[in-house]
């Protein structure tokens, strides 16, 4: 087994709220890139967040596509997490249970796009590190490109309806904030063509 499938990741409420992010990372965790994690209340987070952002999705599509995230995934729900949340300081008290949960699924990364919020100095205490989804998935594309790229060309496959093209996705995932990661990933298919 490689360095980089033994890797876990907590994947924060953040994360998982935006759609092509959510299906790069778990693409890329689907060809064993890493080992993601979440809890019921980071699902319900990103799921509820969703619903009132967005008028024209149920509580019951996002419920089924959590759902199916742990089908895909049986190992990535965290349980017995609470106990340690009263314990953590962290700048939002909000966030104490993405850290709780990193720390009792023995996480070294917490991925997220809100990094102010899970400073460097208390996370060090506990092995973790936030890293922002770009800084992720760049790592993981310069340790694994071939494999990135193979999630990548899977998640643009499973698209649709409506369908899309790879340079439609690339440039879903730029607006979302993943620069860099789109500039490798275009630099891998202008490689492979």
């Amino acid at each position: 087994m490689s360095v980089s499938a033994k890797r876990v990741a907590v994947l924060d409420a953040c994360v998982l709220y935006p759609a092509p992010l959510r299906d790069l990372l778990l693409n890329a965790a689907d060809f064993r890139l890493y080992a993601p994690k979440w809890t019921a209340r980071i699902q319900d987070e990103w799921t509820r967040n969703l619903v009132m952002n967005r008028p024209e999705l149920t509580a019951e599509q996002l419920q089924r596509t959590a759902a199916a995230m742990q089908a895909a995934f049986p190992e990535a729900e965290v349980p017995v997490y609470e106990p340690l949340i009263d314990s953590l300081q962290l700048p939002d008290p909000d966030d104490r249970h993405v850290l709780a949960a990193a720390i009792r699924a023995q996480a070294e990364i917490i991925v997220t796009a809100n990094l102010k919020d899970f400073p460097a100095d208390v996370l060090r205490e506990y092995g973790v590190e936030a890293q922002h989804p770009d800084a992720f998935m760049t790592t993981l594309l310069d340790e694994q490109p071939a494999r990135v790229l193979q999630a990548f060309r899977q998640q643009v496959s499973f698209l649709r309806n409506p369908p899309k093209t790879a340079e439609q996705v690339l440039d879903t995932l730029r607006r979302v904030g993943l620069t860099i990661t789109v500039r490798k990933l275009t630099a891998l298919l202008i490689g492979s063509s």
